[in-house]
């Protein structure tokens, strides 16, 4: 069937010696691109992280090796993984380099790319659906929306270092109604208190996304003054979203309602 699929959509092939990096959107293994599917049918050795799929994963034969990096637990380092694509793809290997979401949104596929540059190994970028995005979907909070904002901001909250990232957060406040925070429930109180104190109102709505676009998705409403507390009983793998479009997530509960 996905040799099928391929030819009529004019797929390419996964060629011996190349590295994929390909997006698994967030959650649902539903969510991955035809592209991501030809990935998976024809690669020999496939690295991934914590946040892919298991359904995914069962569906190709390809070696697995796990590569993944949690908070707070021993991890692969990243440039391990980038030494480990090379070495694959120079040994001939067909490599899918499989990560949760969007490889190219706080997903260090840039790096990872840079390395495959350097060592003049030939790579594709299959662009997945980031949580940002498609995690707030299946909550029902849309990213964007005509009568809330024309504008929205994506945010990591966490630098290299493992800190708060070092941001002016006044101009963050006044440069998009919407926020999307990324990795950074660990810091929500301090990111709540530099909002405030940038003159964000404490009613705005907010909402914590965890387990986004899974079985045991859990949506968190609040406001921006009760994130701090919201933050602390919320999963660790939570999507942070601050704006005006949270309202809507009682409206659009989709998901809830085909439970």
């Amino acid at each position: 069937m996905m040799e099928e699929i391929t030819q009529k959509l004019q797929l390419p092939v996964l060629e011996k010696g190349w590295v994929w990096l390909v997006g698994a959107g967030p959650g649902d293994p539903g969510l991955i691109t035809a592209l991501g599917l030809c990935a998976l049918a024809q690669a020999d050795v496939i690295l991934h992280d914590a946040l892919v799929s298991d359904a995914l994963l069962a569906l190709s034969p390809a070696e697995k090796i796990y590569a993944g990096k949690r908070a707070g637990v021993r991890s692969c380092k990243q440039d391990e993984i980038s030494d480990l694509l090379v070495a694959l793809a120079k040994d001939g290997k067909r490599v899918l380099r499989l990560k949760g979401g969007d490889p190219f949104v706080f997903g260090r596929g840039g790096e990872e790319a840079q390395a495959l540059a350097r060592a003049r190994v030939p790579f594709r970028i299959v662009p997945g659906i980031t949580a940002g995005i498609g995690g707030l979907a299946y909550a029902g909070i849309p990213v964007t929306h005509r009568d809330t904002n024309h504008a929205v901001t994506f945010i990591t909250g966490h630098g290299a270092d493992g800190k708060l990232t070092r941001l002016d957060w006044a101009a963050v406040s006044r440069g998009a109604p919407t926020l999307v925070l990324y990795m950074a429930r660990k810091f929500a109180g301090e990111i709540a208190d530099a909002l405030l104190d940038a003159g964000r109102s404490a009613g705005e709505p907010a909402a914590i996304v965890a387990n986004a676009a899974r079985p045991d998705q859990q949506v968190i409403l609040t406001t921006l003054g009760g994130l701090a507390r919201a933050a602390q009983t919320a999963p660790t793998l939570s999507i942070i979203v601050i704006g005006e479009n949270v309202r809507l997530a009682g409206e659009l509960s989709w998901l809830a309602s085909t439970a």
